[in-house]
């Protein structure tokens, strides 16, 4: 499998690293976190006008026709730079189940609702929530336009006034979640549940894989921070980057990022390519870069020493969206499980000769 990026994709991610740069600052992370929604409609217009919410939307509906590959370097600048807005669950979960929707409703006027979401998603006009089976709470439900639900298998879909909301902390300030009250019916049913087999399972594939990319950015960004720390503060008269002991905890980060890439890479490679095995893959890589983000906070609080975890420093930011996407689309006991599941159903060669078979 060949799931090196082309010149074009990296060019993409290179240009949407420059804009969040210079647009989400820490500056403003923390504005939003004092603001009644924690959402910039401003900033929301300006993914649109880059491309953003229109990657996985297809052609004909006024996306970009792409697919998690190019998503897979997008979401790590997301998370490198911590958006707080709900772009991911909008453009790449709710966009690749209403992208399935188009083609699997039975129905024409489904089909239609789909296509009209669709079309809304790419042109930034709508936000979709998901609240997917796995989730018990929504994030970003209190911005969603719609909210696409799980009930008995089929795809719900919610209008605001549907649905009763209560909002529920979390770790991290930015990320806005809630319990979703609502009540299913013949109204509500979008696409029924023989047609959507699949649907949902494909979902959370969208969902882990796009949580998976966030931790990579965000275990970058915490290396970054604690590097350029580690050459600031002295002690003794030099850096304390000079001290091998610091070198060492920041090595160990670098190597595991270094490791878990290209696991993430193939997972967005099997999931664009519809490979049996892109659930396994996924998992594999959640796996891995939660481990990854861990380590990174970890290590990062160490070298700042009792400053690490204090509100005034940006470092916090990023561990906290690391430690709160942890549990989000599976926690590490679900995805472990799922490759546990593949590893010893003895369905699966193991051994280096077998790692492409």
């Amino acid at each position: 499998m060949d799931f090196a990026f082309t010149e074009e994709q990296e060019q993409f991610a290179d240009a949407i690293r420059r804009f969040l740069m210079t647009e989400m600052t820490p500056e403003l992370t923390r504005e939003l976190w004092h603001s009644d929604s924690g959402r910039s409609d401003a900033l929301w217009r300006q993914l649109a006008d880059q491309g953003l919410t229109a990657v996985l939307v297809p052609l004909e509906h006024g996306g970009l026709g792409l697919t998690e590959a190019e998503w897979v370097l997008l979401a790590q600048e997301c998370g490198y730079f911590a958006l707080p807005e709900p772009l991911l669950d909008t453009a790449l979960v709710a966009a690749g189940l209403l992208r399935s929707g188009v083609a699997a409703a039975p129905r024409a006027a489904a089909r239609d609702r789909c296509a009209t979401l669709l079309d809304r998603i790419a042109g930034g006009s709508a936000r979709v929530a998901v609240a997917h089976p796995q989730e018990t709470l929504v994030a970003d439900a209190h911005v969603a336009d719609a909210i696409l639900c799980e009930h008995g298998g089929a795809v719900h879909l919610l209008l605001p006034a549907q649905a009763g909301l209560t909002p529920r902390a979390s770790l991290d300030p930015s990320r806005r979640l809630f319990e979703l009250a609502w009540t299913p019916g013949p109204a509500t049913v979008l696409i029924p549940a023989h047609a959507a087999a699949g649907m949902w399972d494909g979902a959370l594939d969208r969902g882990a894989l796009g949580v998976a990319a966030q931790l990579l950015g965000l275990t970058q960004r915490m290396l970054d921070l604690a590097i350029d720390y580690s050459a600031q503060r002295k002690q003794f008269g030099k850096a304390i980057g000079a001290y091998q002991a610091v070198k060492h905890l920041l090595a160990d980060v670098a190597i595991q990022l270094e490791f878990a890439k290209p696991v993430l890479y193939r997972a967005a490679a099997s999931l664009a390519q519809g490979l049996p095995q892109a659930g396994l893959h996924v998992s594999h890589a959640r796996v891995a870069a939660a481990r990854c983000a861990w380590m990174a906070a970890r290590q990062a609080m160490q070298v700042h020493g009792a400053m690490g975890y204090t509100w005034e420093l940006d470092l916090q930011i990023f561990m906290k969206r690391a430690w709160a996407l942890a549990g989000s689309w599976g926690d590490r006991a679900f995805h472990k499980a799922r490759v546990g599941a593949h590893i010893l159903d003895g369905g699966q060669e193991i051994g280096a000769g077998a790692t492409f078979a």
